[in-house]
């Protein structure tokens, strides 16, 4: 009897130890599980903040042509006016609004880059740069504002915030504009009207980001 009863109460032990076991195995399994998880969840939240970071830089680099695009813009239009003085001449397409193709010739506070509620970034008050998208997929668009309070008005009248004569950047002198204008249509010697420059692009998961220049 007692021989029965001692191996009756070992398989009882066994059972138990068995059930213990296969608990904390469970246990076990849970807690490696939840890791793994975590881990998982880690890897795909740094992978995607590396991505957005990359794609904001490209998007940056590539605002970078709009700028370049805008001066070329500006150049082009001036070669094509050197016979109206820009100074006092109405009829010089700098002296004017013409939102269609991205210029203002006053800043007005009101007129907002950013927040939605002034520039829209569409064909009606920004212009487009071609090809559209770039190779990075961005889409870029820029406004050009002259930093006049008047709009529609010669610069001699329009309260416009000038440059300097002459500047020295680590010696490297930016030339005067008499040295690079002349003719009827160039500005008073030593002063010209500062010019900004604001491009945008957009580009996958919906990246915007804006880069700005002041030019004379």
């Amino acid at each position: 009897m007692r021989t029965r009863l001692l191996a009756h109460f070992n398989r009882q032990s066994r059972k138990k130890q068995r059930a213990m076991t296969l608990f904390f195995a469970l246990l076990a399994l849970l807690a490696l599980s939840l890791a793994a998880v975590a881990l998982i969840r880690a890897v795909d939240t740094g992978t995607l903040i590396v991505g957005n970071i990359s794609l904001k830089q490209s998007a940056t680099s590539s605002a970078d042509k709009g700028i370049d695009a805008a001066v070329t813009w500006m150049a082009t239009v001036d070669a094509a006016n050197l016979g109206l003085n820009v100074l006092n001449d109405p009829a010089h397409p700098f002296n004017n609004n013409n939102p269609a193709v991205g210029y203002y010739s006053s800043v007005n506070p009101a007129l907002s880059l950013t927040d939605g509620t002034g520039i829209q970034w569409n064909d009606n008050d920004s212009e487009l740069v071609m090809p559209d998208p770039d190779s990075n997929g961005n889409s870029i668009r820029y406004v050009i504002q002259r930093m006049c309070r008047n709009a529609n008005q010669p610069v001699q009248t329009a309260d416009c915030l000038f440059s300097g004569a002459i500047q020295d950047n680590n010696k490297q002198n930016i030339l005067l504009p008499q040295d690079v204008c002349q003719g009827a249509g160039c500005p008073v010697a030593g002063q010209t009207p500062q010019i900004r420059i604001t491009a945008r692009a957009t580009g996958p998961r919906s990246t915007v980001s804006y880069v700005q220049v002041f030019v004379y």
